[in-house]
Order: structure tokens, then sequence, then C-alpha cells
């Protein structure tokens, strides 16, 4: 799921803090002014997106080496390497948080 910086940068921030939680990859395009969280696949045809973009089948993902924290293409939470994603339920509860209001959902 893609989502305008602003709004990405709070919701890595809430996922960092979560007790218990081990959040997926999240990747920040500082050009484009956009943040990336890796979901599992078929999350996207269950999208219900108001602002944010869903990469489905067949989409390509650039990506720096896991380490990298800096650059035009930098992880604000690095893969675990064990390919942790990111819960769709829990990444769209803390979507809402963040913006104040309803901007996600998650269908069926």
């Amino acid at each position: 799921m893609i989502v305008p910086e602003e709004l990405g940068l709070r919701v890595a921030d809430i996922l960092e803090d979560l007790p218990l939680l081990r959040p997926g990859p999240v990747l920040w395009d500082v050009r484009r002014y956009q943040v990336g969280f890796f979901v599992p696949p078929g999350t996207a045809s269950r999208c219900v997106c108001t602002g944010l973009r869903c990469a489905g089948k067949d989409a390509w993902i650039t990506a720096p080496a896991p380490h990298r924290r800096r650059g035009s293409l930098c992880w604000l939470i690095s893969p675990d390497g064990v390919g942790t994603l990111n819960r769709p339920e829990v990444l769209a509860l803390t979507l809402k948080r963040a913006a104040g209001n309803s901007v996600l959902g998650l269908s069926g």
C-alpha cells in the first residue's frame, strides 16, 4: 500500500511503537513524497482506498538493499530476512488512527 509521505511517516512511527508487534517493511520514496507498506499478496484486491494506492498482481517495486537508510529510496523499517509483512488489519487501523478519519478499509 502506498500512501502520501506525511501520513506514511506517522504510520511507520506508530507501527514501530506498538508492543508485541513486529512490523513488516516500510519503504520511503523521498523524491515522490510517498511511503510504501509491504503487505501479503491479495491485500490489494480487498483494499477500499481513499487517497491511497495499492500495488496488485504483476506490479514491480524498486527497493534498495535492506540495510540502506539513506538516499531517495530508503527503509523506514527494513525487511527482517524472514519475510515478515505488515498485517493488513493492523495497518488499516493504524492508518485510520494517524489520519484521524476513515481513510482505508479492507473488505471480506
